[in-house]
């Protein structure tokens, strides 16, 4: 029996920010996990962070699936490559919501999605760990949605933040807040695991235990 391909879903920035390491981290991050063997699963983008991890992985010969919405191709998707980025913009007035895109040497695969909920819903779905990189809101959102699920017991797949530079310091003090605070268990204060190099953020993901003190509750999956 084949093994299935274990993915790893990363959050990141469409930008590439204001330090040249961010965007060497991101390229790194994805080179690491062709050469793991293991998949990327991310929002579609080329453009910033998003396309240096895609890239990353890719040129290695890593797999790479993007879930992007329809609504933002203009703005976090530019290709090079001319008849791909041709069939992009036919599909995105042919599609049924949710669309194949050829695949592409630097992107992987691309899927067409309707709108941001159903883009972060396949992405969990096939993910089986999560990394959040340097990023905006959006991946704040991605992150803290992500992590509520686990608290929630919806899964029980890792989580981390690779802390490029300690850009996610302040986050990660307000998350100790939340505790501090009474909002948050310190249990599940422990649900998000911290790396400050890509070796690390692997070994995390390899080793990664399931904090006790999540919400015993039942989901319908199906």
């Amino acid at each position: 029996m084949t093994q299935e391909l274990f993915k790893v879903c990363v959050f990141c920035g469409s930008s590439f920010g204001n330090k040249p390491v961010y965007a060497e981290e991101a390229g790194k991050f994805g080179k690491a996990l062709a050469e793991k063997n293991w998949g990327l699963v991310y929002g579609g983008g080329s453009t910033g962070l998003m396309g240096q991890v895609a890239r990353g992985c890719a040129t290695s010969g890593g797999y790479v699936h993007g879930v992007i919405p329809e609504a933002l191709v203009s703005r976090e998707r530019t290709e090079d490559e001319d008849a791909l980025n041709e069939k992009l913009k036919k599909s995105i007035d042919n599609h049924d919501g949710s669309t194949p895109i050829p695949d592409s040497k630097q992107y992987g695969k691309t899927t067409l999605v309707k709108d941001m909920h159903t883009r972060k819903r396949l992405m969990a779905q096939e993910a089986n760990a999560f990394v959040a990189l340097p990023g905006g809101i959006g991946s704040i959102d991605e992150l803290a949605e992500i992590t509520t699920w686990c608290q929630l017991n919806v899964h029980a797949k890792p989580i981390v933040v690779y802390n490029v530079d300690g850009y996610y310091d302040n986050f990660l003090k307000m998350i100790q807040g939340f505790v501090d605070e009474g909002f948050l268990s310190e249990k599940n204060g422990k649900i998000i695991k911290v790396g400050n190099t890509v070796e690390e953020v692997l070994q995390i993901i390899e080793n990664y235990e399931v904090p006790e003190g999540r919400f015993n509750l039942k989901w319908d999956t199906t």
